[in-house]
C-alpha cells in the first residue's frame, strides 16, 4: 500500500535552507551556560575565542540535531498523516512556549563560573565549549519542537536534508558571530544585568513566535 505523502515532490531548497537557519539560531540563542562562557572569553580573552567557543556549541548541536531527526525520521509514517502533523505543530508551538517562558524568567549568571583571562589553546576553547553544551541532552526536546513546527524532517530526501541541517549549522554560526561582535562592540553593557536583560528578550522573542506559531496552526491561518 502506498504511503500517503503530505511532502511535495518537488522541495523548496531555499525555504529548507531559511528554516534550517532559524532553527539554528533558536536552538543557539538563549544565554544557557555555553551563551555565559562565550561571552566571558570574548571579554576577557577576545572576539575570536569567544567565536571558537559558540563554534565548539554549535558543533555539539548539530550532534544533538542529528539524533533528533534520524529518531524522527523512523516514524514519518506516523508523521505523515496530516492530522498527526497537525497535533505535533500545536506540541511544538506548547514546547516552544515553555521553553520562552523558562528562558524569559531564568537568571543565566546565577552560579556560573567566572572566564579566567588565560587564553589557552584554540583548540581548548573550542573543545571545553563543546562539552558544556553536550553535557545537556534536554536540547534534544527543543530540537523535537523546532523540526515538528517547521515540518523540517523530510523522508527519503538526502540531498535537501543534508543541505538543511548544514544551514542549521550555519545559523548556529551566524549567531555566535554577530553575539561575539556585538560583545566586542559594546562592551561596556555586558555586566551580569546585560546578559540577563539579553536573555529575557531571546525569551520574549521565543514566547511571541510560539504564539503566532499557535494561533496560526489552529486558524489554518499558515502552515509552516
Amino acid at each position: 500500500m502506498q504511503r500517503n505523502m503530505v511532502f511535495p515532490i518537488h522541495i523548496n531548497v531555499v525555504d529548507l535552507m531559511f528554516k534550517g537557519m532559524l532553527i539554528g539560531m533558536i536552538a543557539s540563542a538563549p544565554m544557557g551556560p555555553v551563551g555565559i562562557l562565550c561571552v566571558q572569553r570574548t571579554l576577557n580573552k577576545g572576539r575570536w575565542y569567544g567565536f571558537l567557543t559558540g563554534v565548539g556549541a554549535a558543533v555539539s548541536d548539530m550532534f544533538y540535531a542529528g539524533v533528533t531527526g534520524f529518531g524522527m525520521a523512523f516514524v514519518m509514517d506516523f508523521i505523515d498523516n496530516e492530522q498527526n502533523k497537525f497535533y505535533l505543530q500545536i506540541f511544538g508551538s506548547l514546547l516552544l512556549l515553555g521553553f520562552g517562558i523558562y528562558t524569559w524568567r531564568s537568571d543565566p549568571t546565577r552560579n556560573m563560573h567566572q572566564s579566567g583571562q588565560h587564553r589557552g589553546s584554540k583548540w581548548y576553547n573550542t573543545w571545553t565549549a563543546f562539552l558544556v553544551t553536550f553535557s545537556n541532552p534536554l536540547i534534544v526536546f527543543l530540537f523535537m519542537a523546532l523540526f515538528a513546527q517547521f515540518a523540517f524532517v523530510i523522508p527519503d530526501r538526502p540531498f535537501e536534508m543534508f543541505v538543511g541541517f548544514m544551514s542549521i549549522a550555519g545559523g548556529a554560526l551566524l549567531w555566535w558571530y554577530g553575539l561575539t561582535w556585538l560583545i566586542d562592540k559594546l562592551r561596556i553593557i555586558f555586566d551580569n544585568s546585560g546578559i540577563r536583560i539579553i536573555n529575557q528578550v531571546i525569551g520574549a522573542a521565543v514566547i511571541i513566535f510560539s504564539v503566532v506559531s499557535f494561533f496560526g496552526t489552529v486558524t489554518n491561518l499558515f502552515r509552516f
